[in-house]
């Protein structure tokens, strides 16, 4: 007798095997909805990010040795030049001017409405040399001059036998800065913040 009780019937078979299926259909449901509140929301978040705050890129060449090297990493911040203009010194991130593909990185030398002038190997900033601590040469390019206009600054390379910038370019638009370098993460043994 108790072997009975203890095996269910085909009626009780039948019964059970359409609530199995609609509890392992609601299940899936239930497990796609939590996946997709989380990465939607996840993903908006992500572009949110790269569109208003930060981005990752990638050094190509050598422009801006021997502080920054090819291929590594580097965050690039957006917001601050919402409020504010880049600054001398700052190493910034820019559509090339010729139209190319690649973003470029280069670091701000001249501000709007300034004169630069490259003499004796050196730059000049309305006629007093500009102090470079992160150059390891001299720069080229003696005799020429550029007056940047309102809304531009003049941007070179650190590198500077090695670098295709405003002085083949001439000055760069504001709007054409991406943002400030502010932090290498890759490779780990270079990872700190951008001077």
């Amino acid at each position: 007798m108790d072997e009975l009780l203890s095996q269910p019937t085909d009626v009780q078979k039948t019964a059970l095997q359409p609530r199995a299926r609609s509890t392992i259909g609601g299940r899936a449901r239930g497990a796609l909805r939590d996946l997709l509140g989380t990465i939607v929301p996840a993903v908006v978040i992500a572009l949110l990010i790269h569109a208003f705050l930060a981005q990752a890129t990638r050094v190509y060449g050598q422009s801006m040795e021997p502080n920054l090297r090819s291929d590594e990493r580097l965050v690039v911040e957006k917001l601050s030049y919402r409020f504010h203009g880049p600054r001398r010194g700052d190493i910034v991130v820019l559509h090339d001017p010729a139209g190319g593909p690649e973003l470029l990185i280069k670091r701000v030398v001249g501000l709007p409405g300034e004169r630069v002038t490259m003499s004796d190997g050196r730059v000049y900033i309305d006629g007093v040399a500009l102090t470079e601590p992160y150059l390891s040469q001299t720069t080229q390019g003696s005799g020429r001059s550029w007056l940047v206009p309102p809304l531009t600054v003049f941007v070179m390379g650190d590198n500077r036998n090695a670098s295709r910038d405003s002085r083949v370019f001439g000055p760069v638009p504001l709007d054409q800065i991406v943002g400030r370098a502010l932090f290498r993460y890759w490779p780990p043994t270079e990872i700190g913040s951008v001077h």
